[in-house]
């Protein structure tokens, strides 16, 4: 597809406001470090931007995605036949009295660590987390028993099917374990609000955070590039322990393997396909359902 008028539309109006990144390697946007080239990668810094770009290519019938930190997808080998929009230049966030109030591409875990360290409760789960506020409202990200319904106030997004932006509260987000009324919906991010309360004993708040942060490091596979935990807990049951039962720790397709480390992790091990990727969660899942007789669902998103 040509995209000229698009880059010139942006040239014309957000000249610096919007960077153009033709045939962009997604390995360099995704924590997983793997998929081909997008056609066209666009970095908007603000909500009208985006919300620009947004009307443009709906408007002309243009393939677009739209992601922050790339933490929790996959890119197709192939690459991506459209334009991905990529948020995390829209990273401004700010301490109000009662409110935190962050752009859509903001990093959660910068966030979480200011809020514990400036004396806030509620936050420490977040410490680690490495996807974006969009992301993380999107999913309902969570860990350590934590997640991001408990401290969200409200979120803005621009509705595709309207062309409006429109605020939502927390208890209109439907949110459940992994959820949120975004998924499957014609609603973009834009930003988020999350309340902020007063530690009562804020150097307990810091430990928190230091062990959560800890026991990352210790515990999960910080070395290798991935895309986090790659599937939900199934209820009543810990998923890595499922898969290690299985015997698939250390279990490799390709370049992709169960890190020997924490079984509910996939890793890059430095050259490992999306079609390896694939491969390899079909197999977790089959032995799983064998042992077992229950589906677990993958919560990475792949994108092509």
């Amino acid at each position: 597809m040509d995209y000229n008028a698009l880059c010139g539309f942006i040239r014309d109006n957000f000249a610096d406001r919007i960077e153009i990144m033709p045939d962009a390697d997604m390995k360099r946007f995704t924590t997983f470090r793997i998929g081909g080239k997008a056609d066209l990668a666009l970095f908007p810094s603000d909500r009208d931007s985006l919300v620009s770009l947004l009307r443009y290519v709906t408007e002309n019938n243009i393939k677009y995605a739209v992601i922050g930190n790339g933490s929790n997808v996959l890119f197709s080998d192939e690459g991506y036949r459209g334009v991905v929009i990529i948020t995390t230049q829209m990273k401004n966030y700010c301490f109000g009295e009662d409110l935190l109030v962050c752009d859509a591409g903001a990093p959660l875990t910068q966030i979480a660590v200011n809020a514990v360290r400036s004396g806030y409760e509620g936050y420490a789960f977040a410490c680690g987390i490495p996807g974006s506020i969009g992301g993380a409202v999107f999913m309902n990200a969570g860990a350590y028993e934590g997640q991001i319904s408990d401290i969200l106030v409200y979120s803005e997004y621009y509705d595709l099917k309207t062309g409006e932006i429109c605020r939502m509260n927390a208890d209109e987000h439907e949110f459940d374990y992994r959820h949120s009324s975004y998924m499957g919906s014609d609603k973009i991010i834009l930003s988020a609000a999350f309340k902020l309360e007063k530690a009562k004993d804020p150097e307990s708040v810091i430990a928190l955070m230091n062990e959560h942060i800890k026991a990352r490091r210790d515990k999960q596979p910080l070395e290798y590039p991935s895309a986090g935990s790659v599937f939900k807990r199934y209820p009543g049951y810990f998923t890595a322990k499922l898969i290690d039962q299985a015997g698939l720790k250390g279990f490799c397709v390709g370049g992709a393997q169960v890190s020997e480390k924490h079984a509910g992790f996939i890793v890059n091990k430095g050259d490992a396909t999306a079609k390896d990727v694939c491969e390899l969660i079909d197999i977790i899942k089959k032995a799983i359902f064998e042992r077992e007789g229950i589906n677990i669902e993958c919560e990475v998103r792949k994108i092509d």
